[in-house]
């Protein structure tokens, strides 16, 4: 699979970076030529310095005959303009597009579906507010994600010393819970991603990620000793188009929602533009502010300012104050491995989120989607097994799966089955598999040969 990447920036690196390690025909084009030496030098993929609104340039990248273009420059002119000329020159070329400016929205419809040039839209800022949706409904969730068009979930959670698994081997789970049991997918303890066997026990602190049927969430939620509270009352401190596009989601689900924004001009063009949400003018940080609002009274704060420390301190506030439910924006990867330990366990990122929905959505034949966990460490796979894999061949405890890599779920028609030893993968199922990053290249290769991976 040859795929060209117009935009060396941060959604295009990482792209890159994920379809490297694939082994994936890779070339990235940027007019900056200081950002195509930088991947040239990190990654293994060919590269071009030039327009990717230049034919020439195109055609230098290889465009004629290459399956995918993803356009992902910070210029949403550029990115329209690449598909439009690669349509001319490889009309077969699947074409993606990140699209950031506001006023394109109403047309993304329009544009997907009669654009012969647009094949899918990628918006980072909706991403994200799609990402903060999930995390905002469970308390304690650290992250969320859906599997088969949503009839399976997953969830990261930190373990409480009140837990009433905390310290339990996982062998027991189906003596104590039956049929009914949650499946530990991954265990993170002291910042490493631990792929679990019966014998293991799960702590109190540990991150846990356990996959369950949609349907039996809140159930699962109530064995692991969490109690779903509904949203009602969100505090977000940022007005720019995260946090807009967030209170009008929540608008519409009848929250009450009150907006905080430093900057005077935008809080008055936000009250014009709002429903029922409330705009105050201040400084995130200004702890007198939250308390005049009673911010303890609030189910979920959420910072989204375009400035990491700001985010960082507002949640610091937040919790101090007596707020559980707290997500942070953060554009800088390096902070990432430093939030646990302050207590900052919800994270969202516009990058992350858009990275995370382009390559699911380039995903193609029997691999269906691939989703990264912990700053990437892990990743399940969603695939749909044939007849030819060896997968299918006996029962879950006689298949030789790489180290490191686990089957989680089966779904045969409509049942959803949390797999045990004795359970067998028959041909035309869907099943979840998770893999620790040093372990991800091996399980797709095996996927490759065996499920005819793309």
């Amino acid at each position: 699979m040859k795929i060209v990447i117009i935009g060396a920036g941060g959604v295009g690196y990482n792209i890159a970076s994920r379809l490297a390690l694939e082994s994936k025909n890779v070339v990235v084009v940027d007019v900056d030529a200081h950002a195509t030496r930088k991947i040239a030098e990190d990654l293994d993929v060919k590269v071009v310095t030039g327009s990717g609104s230049n034919p020439g340039t195109l055609q230098e990248a290889g465009i004629l005959g290459a399956d995918i273009l993803l356009a992902v420059t910070d210029s949403d002119e550029i990115n329209i303009v690449s598909c439009l000329i690669t349509n001319q020159i490889s009309p077969m070329t699947r074409k993606l597009v990140r699209l950031r400016n506001e006023g394109f929205i109403p047309f993304h419809t329009s544009l997907k579906n009669e654009a012969p040039h647009i094949d899918n839209i990628i918006n980072p800022e909706a991403e994200v507010v799609k990402t903060i949706r999930k995390l905002m409904t469970i308390p304690g969730a650290v992250d969320k994600g859906d599997f088969v068009n949503g009839r399976v979930k997953y969830v990261g959670m930190r373990l409480s010393k009140t837990s009433p698994i905390a310290g339990m081997e996982l062998s027991d789970f189906h003596n104590v819970f039956g049929q009914e049991r949650p499946l530990i997918a991954a265990i993170i303890r002291n910042n490493k991603v631990i792929v679990p066997r019966g014998k293991n026990k799960t702590m109190a602190g540990d991150l846990i990620y356990f996959v369950c049927d949609t349907q039996k969430l809140k159930e699962t939620l109530g064995l692991l000793g969490v109690t779903v509270r509904p949203v009602k009352r969100v505090l977000i401190v940022g007005g720019g188009r995260i946090g807009f596009k967030l209170s009008q989601s929540l608008e519409q689900d009848n929250i009450q929602v009150k907006i905080v924004e430093a900057n005077m001009d935008r809080c008055n063009d936000l009250s014009m533009q709002m429903g029922k949400t409330v705009v105050l003018h201040g400084d995130g940080g200004d702890q007198k502010l939250f308390m005049e609002e009673n911010i303890s009274q609030m189910d979920a704060v959420v910072s989204v300012t375009n400035d990491d420390e700001t985010n960082i301190l507002v949640s610091l506030l937040a919790k101090n104050m007596g707020v559980d439910n707290t997500i942070t924006r953060i554009s800088k990867a390096s902070y990432y491995p430093l939030l646990s330990t302050i207590g900052i366990e919800k994270v969202v990122s516009p990058r992350v989120s858009a990275v995370s929905s382009i390559l699911q959505d380039i995903r193609q034949g029997n691999v269906i989607s691939d989703i990264s966990i912990f700053g990437e460490q892990g990743e399940f796979i969603e695939a749909v097994a044939l007849a030819s894999s060896p997968i299918t061949k006996g029962p879950i405890k006689e298949i030789s799966f790489p180290k490191g890599t686990l089957l989680v779920c089966i779904i045969r028609q409509e049942e959803i089955i949390i797999p045990m030893g004795d359970n067998q993968v028959q041909a035309g199922d869907r099943i979840i598999l998770f893999a620790i990053q040093a372990a991800v290249k091996k399980l797709e290769k095996m996927l490759t040969v065996k499920l005819g991976f793309f």
